[in-house]
């Protein structure tokens, strides 16, 4: 024998949406600045500029001087939050016009103006920007290298040709360099480049 049970269908009367969970933005600031962190390795350099930088930063410590690497890498979302910091820092651009940046969660607006240029004030101070940082670089593309270069002055140097070079002033270093594919960005003392911007 066969039972047909029935059952009554209560129908939902909650008819709100489901909403998914939005974090709040995080207000600008020096916290910032350990997010989506850059890199001073080499091995993070695009292989044909990793390999120039490599040789031309051995002839350097060849011939007696000493190289601190500072930067290498930089992450696009790391560029957009240094970038931005400073064009707010400077007066270049409102907080309110900056353009969002998918996954940079940050409200560069605060409660007042002041707050928000001093929000991004301490983000320069605390990335330690000198020179106004491009939206996209070298660095970005992993094409470049930001390093301090110390004890060459009156040494010797190789250049990719193997030509001895007396380095008699810092500025000697730039064709040095170009021998092996890592060219000088005058304007900037400590960055070099596959193509010198």
């Amino acid at each position: 024998m066969t039972r047909t049970v029935t059952a009554e269908l209560t129908p939902r009367t909650d008819t709100t949406p489901a909403v998914a969970d939005v974090p709040a933005r995080d207000k600008s600031g020096a916290h910032w600045v350990g997010r989506f962190p850059g890199s001073a390795s080499l091995d993070d350099l695009a292989a044909g500029f990793r390999a120039g930088a490599t040789a031309f930063i051995g002839a350097i410590q060849a011939a007696g001087g000493r190289v601190t690497v500072v930067a290498t890498y930089r992450p696009r979302e790391r560029a957009y939050l240094m970038h931005y910091s400073a064009k707010i820092n400077s007066g270049d651009l409102a907080p309110s016009a900056v353009p969002p940046m998918p996954g940079v969660n940050i409200d560069w607006v605060h409660d007042t103006p002041a707050a928000s240029k001093a929000a991004a004030r301490a983000m320069v101070a605390a990335y330690g920007i000198v020179f106004p940082p491009a939206l996209v670089s070298r660095h970005t593309e992993r094409a470049a290298v930001d390093m301090t270069i110390t004890g060459i002055i009156g040494k010797s140097i190789q250049d990719a040709t193997g030509q001895e070079v007396v380095v008699k002033k810092m500025s000697d270093l730039h064709a040095v360099g170009a021998s092996y594919g890592v060219h000088k960005l005058v304007s900037d003392p400590p960055h070099w480049s596959d193509d010198g911007h």
